[in-house]
């Protein structure tokens, strides 16, 4: 009886065995899942460039130095830099809600009548 199992499966496996060739070449078939995935991994293949990525080229040295700050936090670091510009986004938010209020009471924002 454990032959014909062994038996039985083999040919259970080998119907469920697809020769079907597929067209991976066509962008219509095969989408790209995730934008921009293909070509940040083409970058990838060549590590040793002499120049900085895209994204890099619009960057100041203020902006690096902030890069370089964040990247050496530890976690509890960074997660309390986050809670502070969470709190510091909703105060800004407290202070424009205030002031569109005060220009409403001016009529500062009143459209002219036609």
């Amino acid at each position: 009886k454990k032959w014909k199992c062994i038996l039985k499966c083999d040919d259970f496996e080998t119907s469920l065995m697809s020769f079907e060739k597929l067209d991976r070449a066509s962008p219509d078939l095969w989408p790209e899942q995730l934008p921009g995935v293909a070509e940040f991994a083409a970058s990838c293949k060549n590590p040793i460039t002499n120049s900085p990525p895209k994204w890099m080229a619009e960057l100041e040295s203020e902006d690096i130095e902030m890069l370089k700050e964040l990247g050496s936090l530890t976690t509890a670091n960074l997660m309390e830099k986050v809670k502070g510009l969470q709190n510091l986004a909703y105060q800004l938010g407290l202070e424009e809600s205030r002031e569109m209020t005060r220009g409403k009471f001016l009529n500062i924002l009143e459209r002219p009548k036609k």
